[in-house]
């Protein structure tokens, strides 16, 4: 019934494809220059122009979906599956094992994530290869992003753990662990599904600034940041250099927050009684 929500989980299937098939669907390779048509505007040849080494934007900002999708969507699933651990442990033991988890969450949290990676980046020698910079700032941002999936874990193993279904299979010797996985961990998922759609625009958003800075991807990758940040002398001579990868950004991170939305209308049972 949300069209916003529906229209946006296809538009996000559509650049997943994009991002598997860049290769079949640009017409031009990630890096492939043609110094003679630099700094063309958009045409049949080339739909959103060349930039100042002659590279087709269009190709770069297919080839630039992978590593914006890499980066959103592996640390939102580190996160998940750690913080789901850590979430369900302080939440149904309590007690010190609670006090422990939660305050090293607090510190997490209180980190400015941006801020970490970038000293992070910098510390590390800048001779290490696009793939492995790129796995670098998957890690920061899963681990950053772990510390809100087990706060949010926790909140409801406060209040399932006293179910009474999680108190019949107690009395009956069920283990912990199984009430864990099959009797509350079941009951979380409307919300941790809700929450991973918001931390991958999240962490799409720290790779590309994060590349804009000069600190995330290195050319000649094809990145959005990064794209915009060749593209800055040009914003007033050739626009469309910075508009291409702002607008692919900015496309892609509505899509996922009102998928967001939509699903929180959809799976919380509080907002559908109202």
């Amino acid at each position: 019934q949300n069209k916003l929500a529906a229209f946006s989980a296809v538009l996000i299937l559509v650049v997943i494809l994009i991002a598997i098939f860049a290769p079949v669907l640009a017409p031009y390779g990630e890096a492939e220059q043609d110094l003679i048509s630099r700094l063309q505007g958009p045409s049949a040849a080339h739909w959103f122009g060349t930039d100042e080494l002659g590279r087709d934007v269009f190709s770069r900002i297919l080839y630039g979906s992978r590593l914006s999708l890499t980066i959103g969507i592996l640390p939102s699933i580190i996160s998940l599956v750690v913080g789901i651990f850590f979430g369900l442990l302080a939440g149904y033991f309590g007690g010190w094992v609670d006090y422990v988890i939660m305050r090293l969450a607090d510190i997490m949290l209180s980190i400015p994530s941006l801020l970490l990676a970038m000293v992070l980046s910098k510390a590390l020698t800048r001779s290490i290869s696009q793939l492995l910079k790129a796995i670098r700032t998957v890690r920061q941002r899963g681990i950053l992003m772990q510390a809100s999936v087990a706060r949010v874990v926790r909140s409801q193993t406060l209040s399932l753990k006293e179910s009474e279904y999680v108190e019949a299979a107690r009395s009956i010797g069920v283990s912990n662990g199984k009430i864990m996985l099959k009797h509350i961990l079941p009951n979380c998922i409307p919300s941790l599904i809700v929450l991973f759609t918001l931390n991958v625009p999240s962490a799409i958003l720290s790779e590309s600034s994060l590349s804009f800075l000069g600190i995330g991807a290195q050319p000649p990758a094809a990145s959005w940041g990064l794209m915009v940040n060749q593209s800055k002398q040009f914003l007033f001579t050739q626009p469309w250099l910075a508009l291409a990868p702002c607008i692919a950004i900015m496309i892609v991170v509505l899509a996922f927050n009102f998928l967001g939305d939509g699903l929180r209308d959809v799976l919380d049972p509080y907002m559908k009684n109202q």
